[in-house]
């Protein structure tokens, strides 16, 4: 499980991140150089933007640390990198972490819960699907390869025991293949609102299909990251509330990071959560999901370990 040789932190580095840091203290001193990258997800998805807002942020107040975001299939594609060593951060919705049995990848741990994912099931105004029973023989992009949408999507439909002509495209690729009529429906599992799903409502009439069977039967199957939520009427323009499933995301961090550059990580996530979600300087790269983020709910990642130096900075925080 040891990172790839070009991406493995200098032995200087290390030192200087393992006793350079005080544990506690919101202001960080400086750690020496470390350089670090972060899997995110693809065009118009939430996991780039946060990804971004977060190696923009950690990159700022680390003093010495520089995070790059490196674009991904999103969840799945983010787990892989991380075991193969290819990076050292990473974003995943909850239920394509953990496995059927309750397991955990070897050699990754959480910095903490970030925000909730809704899950989409997008058509156009005028399409003759109603429920999500009418998907059958449809044809429908199921997210990217590797994403947490295909993973979701998939348990859905063959928990629903729907045949449907599956695609596989990002979340920008489905909004304008939906747009085309070149897929009938697009899922998507995403925050809310999404670039890609916002952009295309703007633009064209849409609905959302409601899956509140479906969350029931996702939450007796997989007991543990699935629960009923809501879209509110807010999210986009011209859509009514509409019942779905909500998953948590969490970042993942390399257990070999050292802990307290993981508490500093962890430290500037949750006392900088008004700049990474108003987008600090530029309005227009605000992330209104990172809103959710709060001591609260960020230690609750349910079977995933905190890595210990996020564990340290949640037991410092307490009274």
């Amino acid at each position: 499980m040891a990172l790839n040789p070009e991406l493995r932190l200098g032995r200087r580095a290390v030192l200087l991140a393992a006793g350079g840091l005080l544990v506690g203290c919101s202001r960080q001193p400086e750690v020496g150089k470390v350089h670090l990258r972060l899997a995110t997800g693809p065009a118009g998805a939430v996991y780039r933007r946060i990804g971004g807002a977060l190696a923009e942020r950690i990159s700022e107040r680390v003093p010495g640390a520089t995070v790059v975001t490196v674009p991904s299939g999103a969840s799945t594609d983010n787990i892989r990198m991380l075991r193969a060593g290819e990076v050292h951060l990473g974003l995943t919705s909850l239920d394509a972490l953990i496995t059927t049995d309750g397991r955990v990848p070897e050699g990754l741990s959480a910095i903490c819960r970030l925000y909730d994912s809704h899950l989409h099931l997008v058509v156009m105004a005028g399409s003759a699907i109603d429920g999500f029973r009418d998907l059958e023989g449809k044809r429908i992009s199921l997210g990217a390869r590797d994403s947490g949408t295909e993973f979701t999507s998939l348990r859905v439909l063959k928990l629903g025991l729907v045949n449907a002509d599956g695609r596989y495209l990002s979340q920008a690729e489905s909004a304008a293949a939906l747009r085309d009529g070149e897929i009938d429906a697009m899922f998507s599992l995403t925050g809310v609102p999404t670039p890609a799903i916002t952009e295309l409502a703007q633009r064209h009439p849409i609905r959302l299909i409601p899956l509140d069977t479906q969350a029931d039967a996702l939450f007796t199957a997989f007991p543990g990251p699935y629960t009923p939520a809501m879209i509110p009427a807010t999210a986009y323009a011209g859509v009514p509330a509409t019942r779905t499933i909500a998953v948590p995301n969490v970042l993942l961090v390399r257990d070999d990071l050292p802990d307290d550059l993981v508490h500093a990580i962890t430290d500037t996530i949750f006392t900088h959560t008004g700049t990474i979600a108003s987008g600090g300087r530029d309005d227009a790269e605000a992330v209104p999901e990172a809103w959710q983020i709060n001591v609260r709910t960020g230690i609750s990642t349910a079977s995933i370990p905190l890595h210990p130096g996020a564990a340290a900075w949640f037991r410092d925080r307490k009274p």
